[in-house]
Formats: C-alpha cells, sequence, structure tokens
C-alpha cells in the first residue's frame, strides 16, 4: 500500500512567536522558505498521485519551494479555526482561563476537537482511494496535520496533542500488516549549511 506524506509549512512571524494561525493568510518569513526549499531532498524523486494543499498561500508557497506540484487546493485543509483566539498564544489565553487547551476547549467562536476531527476524517476520506494509484501528498498546518495524524490511528482529534509537529517537517503515514500506523513523524528537512534547524516548537 502506498503512503500519505504529511508536509507542515515553513515558518511565519506569528509561528515564530507561538501565536495561533488560522484564517490569517501570513507569508513564510525569509527562514520559511529556505526551510521549505530544504524539504525539496526529501520529496524528490518521488511519484504522487496526488498533492492537495490548504488555501492559504504558507501552505502553497511551502509546497512549490519544496519541489511539489499542487493538484488541489482543498479547503478543508486550512487549519484549527481558532475563533477569537486567532493571533494569541496559549500563555496568553491560559491567564484568562487558567488549564485551557486547544486540544479539549477549542476556541470561542471557533472550531471544537470533534469538528476538526470530522473535517479531517473527510479529508482522509478523499485520499485513501486515491492511494491505489500511488503516494498522496499534504500539505498544511500544524494542529491540522497532528489531528489528523491521530485519526489515521483511530485516535481521538486531541490524541493530536500529543504528536508535535515542527514548522517545514515530513510525516509519513502508511501500513504494517493491514493496520494504519505512523512510520515516520515530524522528520526535518537535511541540514545543510544556512538551513540549519530551530529545535523550538513552532505552533
Amino acid at each position: 500500500m502506498n503512503e500519505i506524506l504529511l508536509v507542515r509549512h515553513g515558518e511565519t512571524t506569528w509561528s515564530a512567536s507561538h501565536r495561533h494561525t488560522s484564517y490569517t493568510d501570513l507569508e513564510l518569513t525569509a527562514d520559511g522558505e529556505r526551510q521549505a526549499r530544504a524539504l525539496a531532498p526529501l520529496l524528490a524523486g518521488r511519484r504522487f498521485a496526488r498533492v492537495l494543499s490548504s488555501p492559504r498561500q504558507r501552505a502553497t508557497r511551502t509546497a512549490l519551494l519544496a519541489g511539489l506540484t499542487v493538484d488541489t487546493i482543498d479547503p478543508e485543509l486550512a487549519e484549527w479555526n481558532y475563533g477569537e483566539y486567532e493571533g494569541r498564544t496559549t500563555a496568553d489565553i491560559q491567564q484568562e482561563r487558567p488549564g485551557w487547551s486547544i486540544w479539549t476547549d477549542g476556541g470561542p467562536g471557533g472550531e471544537s476537537p470533534d469538528a476538526v476531527g470530522a473535517r479531517l476524517d473527510r479529508v482522509l476520506d478523499r485520499v485513501v482511494p486515491l492511494l491505489e494509484h500511488g503516494t498522496v501528498a499534504l500539505v498544511g498546518h500544524g494542529h491540522s496535520l497532528r489531528v489528523l495524524g491521530a485519526r489515521w490511528i483511530g485516535l481521538p482529534p486531541s490524541a493530536g496533542g500529543l504528536l508535535r509537529l515542527d514548522t517545514a517537517t515530513l510525516s509519513v503515514l502508511g501500513h504494517e500488516h493491514g493496520r494504519r500506523v505512523i512510520q515516520r513523524w515530524n522528520l526535518p528537512a537535511p541540514t545543510t549549511a544556512g538551513n540549519g534547524p530551530d529545535q523550538a516548537a513552532r505552533h
């Protein structure tokens, strides 16, 4: 069985400062563009049945710089809608709501964990039949791809909180003995001069 490759977009100013970014359509930073280009060796030589991307420019630009040709813009690959918490950090929100977590509470005026899970389930329902024809790449965002990874292996959306996912990384979903598995997760681009990895988590 073929694989699903998950590509998280490169750095933006808000991911660098840990601000929740959903519908705000930010460009990549200069570092983000370097990160995206550095992904190209991980993707080179692969033949894809389909490449799908979130509509946000940080995702489509990452795909382009990484050498991917996007076949389909899929709105359901967009980032978790944080509602009123758009642009805020977890630490800031927790000053108002101690113990708050996006993974269990969602954002007021945005999406609940169950709503995000249902949305990413629909993406998987569309993608799985394509695996008969080859590998599929999905280019998207940190929280939504973490939910997608959790749903792939039958876990609830909240389990995505256990799957750290940095900017400009590659993850691979596949099968073992007929069961869905995560084959690789949060794989950084090869380190070369000028694109050394930043190990800080980017949200």
